[in-house]
């Protein structure tokens, strides 16, 4: 279901070209008619639509019933003890990082 959205009226002082091939330019023309809107403002709200996208398929993360059992007993459990590597590190941290809880 499409719902229309009356937005603001906002500056527009960014532009995007693209060359397209005559069919890809039809299919566009036919879907921005049928839609109801300028070729402009279809490409425009399309991109957006799959820009969004795109980013929330990056920004989560998705388990499954597995995954997420296994997860929740790795945060939860007992943490390892630390290494020589890691005690090192820890003793030149305390050298060179001056804390005010110290």
């Amino acid at each position: 279901m499409v719902v229309a959205v009356k937005s603001k009226k906002v500056a527009k002082g960014g532009r995007l070209v693209a060359r397209v091939s005559s069919a890809d330019k039809a299919v566009i023309m036919k879907a921005a008619s049928l839609a109801g809107q300028s070729v402009g403002s279809f490409v425009v709200a399309q991109a957006r639509k799959a820009a969004l996208e795109t980013l929330e398929t990056h920004d989560r993360v998705v388990l499954n019933a597995e995954q997420s059992r296994r997860f929740v007993e790795a945060l939860l459990a007992k943490p390892a003890a630390p290494t020589a590597r890691m005690r090192e590190a820890m003793k030149l941290s305390r050298a060179k990082v001056k804390s005010d809880l110290d």
